[in-house]
């Protein structure tokens, strides 16, 4: 098919770049096409039309404004499209014929900067993969921050290694190439946390690129230089300027804590486990910060909590000052309160995506820095420390101040961004302006006289630009000097010699105008730019207040106390809560639990109990004030004494992986033999029911031998919670295994949970009780301890008839219940006051009879 020109220079464009969506600059607009129009249309709820696209057929269109492009940008990345921005490369008044276009940038999942209205609490990582033998190098940044993050590591399972570092990190979009990697294996990380692929070619310039870029150690190894080459490569694609991308920070895996894949997940560390949203995980408990900078470090506050003593200490103190203070807390709040997200804002500048409201939102931030230095100046040792590094960044806050107007338009190229006496030469461009108009008001009133129209004006619009509006029943009066540039149904426009000289002298100022301001807000962009650094320094500042003032008030407000630190093995904490819990029932429902574990008498808690009684809220408590304890913060008990953990596993829960066609017992012993692996003395193992996913015996012996293996070859804190009652036999054999039990209280054939947990066993289960409470029919549930009587007794073999309930549905049981009440209800309404002793006999009699037609 013949296509058009501009329908042929498109189609060229995006066979280059099939897997986007092509953005195509056409005037003040970008235009979609064919598929992508269709995509779009739908995805974006915009209309969908059709354009000639050659020999007399047409395609499907759509559209958008160009300076409205953010919004849908966003929205079809956040929907897991890649936008590709097509831009016209020619001013389209110089040149014939077709523009020259091409592509300026590509948006993907990462490579996108959200709105200020957006969440930008969240981090928004790209994440850059290479390995080479058992090599495995790992590097991600935030490009709305600039934080270049990476390291190396080897291990015999690199995967398991990807996969804990994802979960921490939680990337939006991973590239990688294909000839390194099983695809099958990164597709089935990828598709558990959702997230994007994209597959590249590894360069072979990767030290001088890197050092082009970003300050960098050179020593790394040639997998760490490939992959963090690939990762600036992707960024620096189609802009090469990007300043606020300057430095590069390397971390090592074993320097925090460990936290798997599995223990981020089943914790509820950063999401809940049931919407998969923050509120409810214990980041949602931990949230009071005012501002998106201190949001997103406590994240990663999170993601990697310390090992280093003296630095849980810092964090600590800083915490405890405030805490102390309540004055101080809030005051500190109402002050961070609505300063912007600094990082971003300079990410937009250093993208020239930033307009001048964005330099109101920076100097409305900066404004508020020298009242939150006068609060930090208060005499406390850890946080005056930060009031000393603070910058007021004064002069920036003096420039965007002189320059910008207070409530400037969004578009740079139209004008009124710039404030009177900033600039002489805008200035007198704009008295130039003024004049020319009042020019125009005085022709215009003299016209009217000359002709003796009364009703004559001069109007504007930017296709005729000035011209005079004359009604039809004045057309007879006008001068012979007037050239007819325009007929409408009830008047005509004009043009003459003396307003086209007006007309020029107003448009040639107010384009030296626009031209002028769009200049000095460059200007102005640029110095910001040139000061990046300290900026960046006071919002990193920023960000440990309000994660200190964040977790001071949630302290207070839930009762935490500060915990003492220990290196010496032991986890001693008096009624502790479990933070998640506590909040959905109310800290005054909450049943508290002593901990202590550890030190090598008690370094392995076998509990058993039965299901709902509270095991799982124990053991997910351990590790909660475990992390707590190791990023600064305050925990939920009334005192403690926590050693520093290296490693947090968690089994709990099951889980299958029909993807890779796994059951969930095999994914429940590999998890068990990477925890083997893995685990080292001064680890938390948190182990629920393991071994039940096979037979009773295999399950049984498997978790004996489990339990004597942890005790015998790694040593590590454990919390094992079980239904095989045998395995408290293993207390008389292991000097460093202590039982432990969930309280109940047994009443009628019934249990109460009282969730405390205590020294000792129990030898049951409460299985059948269990059901009961949650419903179970009552046939059934009589059926069921039937049988169970039957097993206990000596050889018994495992043979009953079928019961005669098999055909009993819950709609019976339901009558049942009902015919219950009203016999209850009818003893209740018995007057005994009123009825001679024979009616007392007949209704007796009546009673027992209805009795035993109600059954059991």
């Amino acid at each position: 098919m013949a296509y058009t020109p501009m329908i042929k220079q498109y189609k060229e464009i995006k066979e280059q770049n099939k897997d986007c969506i092509l953005f195509f600059r056409l005037g003040d607009f970008y235009e979609m096409f064919f598929d992508d129009a269709l995509i779009a249309s739908k995805e974006l709820e915009i209309v969908l039309t059709q354009r000639d696209c050659g020999e007399n057929k047409k395609c499907p269109m759509c559209g958008i404004p160009y300076h409205v492009s953010d919004v849908y940008i966003n929205k079809l990345v956040s929907k897991g499209y890649k936008v590709a921005i097509c831009e016209q490369l020619e001013d389209p008044k110089l040149v014939k014929g077709l523009v020259k276009r091409g592509i300026i940038k590509i948006y993907t999942p990462a490579t996108v900067i959200e709105n200020e209205n957006s969440d930008t609490g969240n981090f928004n990582y790209l994440m850059s993969i290479s390995k080479k033998s058992n090599e495995v190098a790992i590097s991600y940044i935030d490009i709305s921050t600039g934080d270049v993050s990476y390291t190396n590591t080897t291990s015999d399972d690199i995967y398991k290694i990807i996969e804990n570092e994802i979960s921490k990190i939680t990337p939006k979009e991973i590239i990688f190439n294909d000839h390194e990697f099983s695809t099958n294996s990164l597709e089935t990380i990828a598709s558990k946390f959702s997230i994007v692929l994209t597959t590249v070619n590894n360069g072979t310039d990767s030290i001088d690129f890197i050092n082009s870029k970003i300050t960098y150690d050179n020593t790394n190894s040639e997998t760490t230089n490939i992959c963090v080459a690939n990762l600036l490569k992707y960024v620096f694609r189609y802009q090469d300027d990007l300043v606020h991308i300057n430095s590069s920070r390397k971390y090592y895996i074993n320097e925090f804590m460990e936290i798997d894949s599995n223990s981020v997940i089943n914790l509820e560390i950063q999401k809940n486990l049931y919407t998969n949203s923050k509120n409810g995980s214990l980041f949602g408990v931990l949230n009071h910060t005012k501002t998106s900078m201190g949001s997103r470090l406590l994240h990663s506050y999170l993601e990697r909590p310390l090992m280093d003593k003296e630095e849980i200490l810092i964090r600590q103190n800083r915490v405890e000052e405030i805490f102390e203070d309540y004055e101080l807390l809030v005051n500190l709040e109402n002050c961070l309160d609505g300063i912007y997200d600094l990082d971003r804002l300079l990410a937009k500048l250093s993208y020239k995506s930033a307009n001048a409201k964005d330099l109101i939102a920076l100097k409305v931030s900066i404004e508020k820095i020298p009242h939150l230095k006068n609060l930090l100046n208060c005499n406390k040792k850890n946080i005056q420390l930060i009031g000393e590094k603070l910058d007021d960044l004064r002069d920036i806050y003096d420039l965007i101040n002189k320059s910008i107007v207070d409530d400037p338009p969004v578009i740079l190229t139209e004008g009124n961004l710039i404030k009177p006496n900033f600039s002489n030469e805008l200035d007198q461009l704009r008295y130039n302006r003024v004049n020319g108009k009042n020019e125009l008001v005085e022709y215009e009133m003299s016209e009217k006289d000359r002709l003796g129209i009364k009703n004559l004006k001069i109007v504007f619009n930017k296709k005729l630009g000035y011209f005079i509006d004359v009604t039809k029943s004045n057309l007879n009066k006008v001068g012979e000097d007037y050239e007819k540039r325009q007929t409408l149904t009830n008047s005509s426009r004009f043009k003459t010699k003396e307003l086209e000289a007006i007309e020029s002298k107003i448009l040639d100022s107010e384009d030296e105008i626009f031209e002028l301001e769009y200049k000095i807000f460059e200007d102005i962009r640029k110095i910001i730019l040139e000061n990046l650094s300290r900026i960046k320094k006071s919002a990193d500042l920023i960000a440990i207040i309000d994660v200190s003032n964040s977790l001071a008030k949630c302290a207070y407000l839930n009762n935490y106390i500060k915990p003492d630190i220990n290196t010496y093995g032991l986890i001693d904490v008096l009624e502790s809560r479990h933070p998640i819990v506590e909040l959905s029932v109310g800290q005054s429902e909450f049943i508290t639990n002593d901990i202590l574990i550890g030190s090598g008498k008690n370094d392995i808690q076998l509990i058993t109990g039965p299901n709902m009684s509270g095991k799982s809220t124990y053991l997910r408590q351990v590790a909660l004030i475990c992390i707590l304890n190791q990023i600064g913060s305050f925990v939920p008990a009334t005192k403690a004494n926590i050693s520093i953990v290296d490693k947090i596993f968690t089994r709990i829960g099951s889980s299958d992986n029909l993807f890779k066609g796994e059951s969930t017992f095999m994914v429940e012993m590999k998890e068990m033999s990477n925890i083997i692996k893995y685990a080292t003395s001064n680890s938390l193992l948190v182990l629920d029911e393991i071994g039940r996913g096979t037979s009773t015996f295999d399950g049984l012996s498997l978790a004996w031998a489990i339990v004597e293996y942890i005790s015998k070859n790694i040593k590590a804190k454990t919390l094992f919670a079980t239904h095989y009652h045998e395995l408290t036999e293993l207390e008389k054999k292991l000097d460093n295994l202590i039982n432990m039990k969930v309280d109940i209280k047994e009443t009628n054939d019934s249990i109460i949970f009282l969730r405390k947990i205590t020294r000792g066993s129990t030898d049951k289960s409460y299985g059948i009780e269990v059901a009961e409470l949650a419903g179970m029919p009552k046939t059934l549930i009589k059926r069921a301890k039937s049988i169970l009587k039957e097993i206990d007794k000596e050889d018994t073999k495992i043979d009953f008839p079928i019961a005669d309930f098999a055909v009993q549905n819950e709609m019976e049981d339901d009558k049942n219940i009902h015919e219950l009440k009203d016999f209850k209800d009818e003893i209740k309404n018995i007057n005994v006051n009123e009825i001679t002793p024979i009616q007392s006999l007949q209704l007796l009699n009546e009673l027992v009879i209805k009795a035993s037609k109600l059954g059991d």
